[in-house]
């Protein structure tokens, strides 16, 4: 059977995100707002996630389960045109489980950063720029083609590889896993 992008995502969603759907569940629950849609909410988030045209850049498929479902319930509730007042109160409280800024998330984070420079730091001088102008500035690829005075293709084509070289790094001698309770952070 041949590898696709396809069975690859059908792969990271059963091994990776599937096991925290009774935790995903258990939370909707704890909010009346949610719990009576968790079925509906929970089969949203597998359609959101299955169109995900890339997952490596994920750090926390856990995490990204849980804000994918916490979308997924403020949208519905938006929507709604009659929200209760308890409803529009659970809001404020509908924080994700395991995603708190520790200081070991921060330092984690900051480590991982540095090691990203570094790649950065050795990328051909054209393409780092145009990473840093794409990713880190924010700039459209119309915007960096003409200011460097190159094709959109060009921008295009650099950026990939820039990001390709940095993730290629951080899968090879990036951090291990972060722990959280047990859990994959």
């Amino acid at each position: 059977m041949a590898k696709t992008p396809e069975a690859d995502l059908v792969r990271w969603v059963a091994t990776e995100v599937l096991p925290h759907e009774a935790d995903v569940r258990a939370w909707l629950r704890r909010f009346p707002a949610a719990a009576a849609d968790a079925d509906d909410v929970v089969q949203e988030a597998y359609c959101r996630l299955s169109t995900l045209t890339d997952f490596r850049h994920i750090a926390s498929p856990r995490a990204y389960f849980f804000q994918t479902a916490r979308s997924i319930v403020l949208e519905q509730m938006r929507r709604a045109r009659i929200v209760r007042i308890e409803a529009v109160t659970e809001i404020e409280t509908l924080c994700i489980e395991g995603d708190e800024l520790s200081p070991e998330r921060i330092a984690a984070g900051r480590t991982e950063l540095e090691h990203v420079m570094k790649v950065l730091a050795t990328l051909p001088e054209r393409s780092r720029r145009i990473f840093e102008m794409r990713r880190m500035l924010g700039f459209s690829q119309r915007e960096i083609a003409e200011r460097l005075g190159v094709s959109e293709n060009i921008v295009e084509n650099e950026a990939t590889r820039a990001l390709k070289t940095i993730l290629v790094a951080l899968g090879r001698t990036g951090p291990a896993p972060r722990r959280v309770l047990g859990r994959r952070a």
